[in-house]
């Protein structure tokens, strides 16, 4: 009995001492994080000093994200690629943060066809996220896959219907479509959600240019 009591004492202690670890991980990596958006370089090298005291993931995502922010955009995702594959990289949902992260870099490099790579890993880890959606639809876009971005775009609306940046770019890509009305009708929603953005208002002045081009000419858009 002394035993059995021993070992479960020993095994709460350790998992006390886990969450302890997992705690202050938590807690530096949100300071270090704070510190790129002021003085991304002192942050990066707070980073390597955590990174040789034991290379915690917290550690290596902060340089990664430090390096974005230096602008060493392909380094950065490709590190996060890295953590969100590696042994010690943490749950599903902290994976897919990394490679949502590395996505983005990837967009800020001018490489959407890895953003969107990376973004599809990522929902693999979580499925349906709207805002992942709605992210590979702009990598999309970058693309010109119109079609693709769609399909993301309708599916981000059906799991949060209203969701004012998910209308905005599907009425980017209705426009590029050539199906105004849809384009405007996705305009308003978005209008509905954020009545004051300025992107959308920029996109509803060229839906309303290309319908006016449209009935002056005579020609109707294709319907889709």
């Amino acid at each position: 009995m002394f035993l059995i009591a021993f070992a479960a004492g020993t095994a709460l202690m350790m998992q006390s001492a886990g969450a302890e670890l997992a705690k202050a991980e938590e807690a530096r990596l949100e300071a270090c994080v704070g510190k790129i958006e002021v003085d991304p370089e002192n942050a990066y090298e707070d980073a390597l000093a955590w990174s040789f005291e034991g290379n915690r993931p917290g550690a290596r995502q902060c340089t990664a994200l430090a390096l974005i922010e230096l602008g060493n955009y392909e380094t950065g995702a490709q590190r996060l690629q890295m953590l969100a594959n590696a042994a010690d990289g943490g749950t599903l949902e902290q994976r897919a943060v990394y490679l949502s992260q590395a996505g983005q870099a990837w967009i800020m490099a001018g490489a959407p066809e890895e953003a969107a790579v990376s973004f599809t890993d990522a929902l693999k880890l979580a499925p349906g996220t709207v805002d992942l959606l709605v992210d590979r639809a702009s990598a999309y876009m970058m693309t010109e896959d119109w079609d693709k971005a769609l399909s993301d775009l309708d599916l981000a609306l059906a799991n949060s219907p209203g969701f004012g940046p998910a209308h905005q770019l599907r009425a980017e890509v209705h426009l590029n479509k050539r199906s105004y009305d849809l384009a405007m009708r996705d305009v308003n929603a978005a209008m509905t959600a954020d009545p004051k953005n300025i992107d959308t208002l920029l996109v509803r002045g060229r839906v309303r240019e290309a319908m006016r081009v449209e009935a002056e000419s005579g020609v109707a858009a294709p319907l889709d």
